[in-house]
């Protein structure tokens, strides 16, 4: 299947909000909000709001997957890290830091019933696509080993390490069990 790649904006937000709607509000309610300065426990509708809000005045970051029809069926989500200062693994990150990243990128989401099509792949090389045209730089994640283990795929809205090793990310350090800071160079340019 082919998809087409849209950053996260103001003219997306219709495609994005469906999506979200569409599966009770991403992880009860969390409307991708959870990495965000924002206190993201509160409701849904407040976290919809939020996330509204950031949209519209462009302080959100996302590559949204569109489908051959044109309705959304994931994203990747990225922006600086202090857009984005919430990461998993958070006390062992800070005991021994990498080197200062210039672009995070914290949260993969698919509709359930389209997982295992090349989503979330998808997703990550638009986000790179747009962070090249951002200006590049620096960029980190933190996910999970999948290798050699079952994992159940609800709990990888941080993608796996083998598919950030497959888009040229090299593994930094472990932080968690099956946890990984892994990290890449992206080039400025036009992706």
């Amino acid at each position: 299947m082919r998809y087409t790649i849209r950053p996260l904006d103001a003219s997306a937000w219709a495609a994005f909000a469906e999506l979200v709607e569409r599966n009770n509000g991403i992880f009860g309610g969390c409307w991708c909000m959870g990495y965000h300065r924002e206190p993201s426990r509160t409701s849904a509708q407040l976290n919809r709001a939020m996330k509204q809000d950031r949209v519209r005045a462009g302080q959100t970051h996302s590559a949204l997957v569109l489908d051959e029809d044109g309705v959304a069926q994931g994203w990747c989500q990225y922006g600086s890290p202090e857009e984005l200062p919430g990461i998993k693994h958070r006390r062992a990150y800070d005991k021994e830091p990498p080197p200062p990243a210039d672009w995070r990128i914290t949260c993969f989401f698919v509709d359930k019933r389209h997982r295992g099509q090349g989503i979330a792949r998808a997703a990550l090389e638009g986000a790179l696509d747009q962070i090249a045209q951002l200006g590049g730089g620096r960029v980190e994640a933190i996910s999970e080993v999948t290798a050699g283990r079952e994992a159940q795929g609800r709990f990888l809205f941080s993608a796996t390490v083998e598919l950030f090793e497959d888009h040229g990310f090299s593994r930094v350090r472990q932080v968690g069990k099956h946890a990984w800071i892994v990290s890449r160079l992206v080039e400025a340019g036009q992706g």
